[in-house]
């Protein structure tokens, strides 16, 4: 059975080969690069095509949530103490999670920064002061909205919250294939400062009505003569041309001459 499991609540879910019977919900027990940790069950029997890499090793043993739960009340803690050696060491970055590890040896601490930042010397003041190896991990401004929450313009609760993280990679050319990019990042741009989720939902299907549509700001021959494109609508498959008499014509795509 493929499973999607979430590590850390600021990451993509992750792909798992499972032989035990899941349901959504279910805490289980996954390898990582550091140590064994615990993992919560986001979808189980996805249909895809792609392969888990690992496999999820046991389920989570009530000892196991004990400690788990045991650690998130101590996040506030370690969130507070962070965020102090943040501000005294002058480092330009939003502290946004941690998460201690189920071994109790590691501390790793989320955030977002405009660039690179070096944390040396933070790194080193808190491990001094919790005497646990510390990972700063450095995240997007999408994962801080998911981790976040929220709702968007549409009135509905966040994509990338709805979908858990699983949105292909969004471009500004989803945004003019569907001809709204003039109205500028601020109008195209959800809470995380970054283009909306939503832009994938119709872009193939608008890539695929534009198939023989002129580009916008191209010449083309009508029945009336040359003109340029000023307006391209690929629901009405509809071309909307100013001719070289300065008049305005709306002609259709088949009526474009070659």
């Amino acid at each position: 059975m493929k499973v999607l499991v979430s590590l850390y609540a600021w990451e993509n879910p992750k792909l798992y080969a499972s032989d035990y019977k899941l349901a959504k919900g279910d805490k289980v027990i996954v390898a990582t690069e550091y140590s064994n940790e615990i993992a919560i069950v986001e979808d189980v029997d996805v249909d895809t095509k792609d392969e888990p890499k690992e496999k999820i090793l046991r389920i989570a043993t009530e000892r196991d949530r004990e400690v788990f739960a045991q650690y998130e009340s101590q996040k506030k803690e370690c969130l507070d103490v962070c965020r102090a050696e943040i501000k005294s060491t002058g480092l330009e970055m939003k502290l946004i999670d941690v998460r201690l590890s189920l071994d109790g040896k590691q501390i790793v601490f989320a955030f977002t920064a405009d660039g690179r930042v070096d944390f040396r010397d933070l790194v080193k003041n808190l491990s001094k002061q919790f005497k646990k190896s510390i990972r700063m991990q450095q995240i997007g401004s999408r994962d801080e909205a998911r981790k976040l929450g929220g709702y968007g313009i549409c009135g509905r609760e966040l994509c990338c919250v709805r979908n858990g993280g699983n949105m292909q990679s969004i471009t500004t050319d989803m945004a003019r294939i569907q001809q709204i990019a003039h109205r500028g990042t601020d109008r195209i741009s959800g809470l995380c400062g970054r283009l909306m989720c939503c832009l994938v939902y119709e872009a193939q299907q608008y890539k695929e009505m534009l198939v023989g549509m002129p580009e916008l700001h191209s010449t083309v021959k009508t029945t009336e003569g040359k003109g340029f494109v000023i307006e391209v609508n690929a629901i009405t498959q509809e071309i909307k041309v100013k001719l070289e008499t300065g008049k305005y014509l709306s002609v259709k795509k088949e009526d474009i001459k070659s």
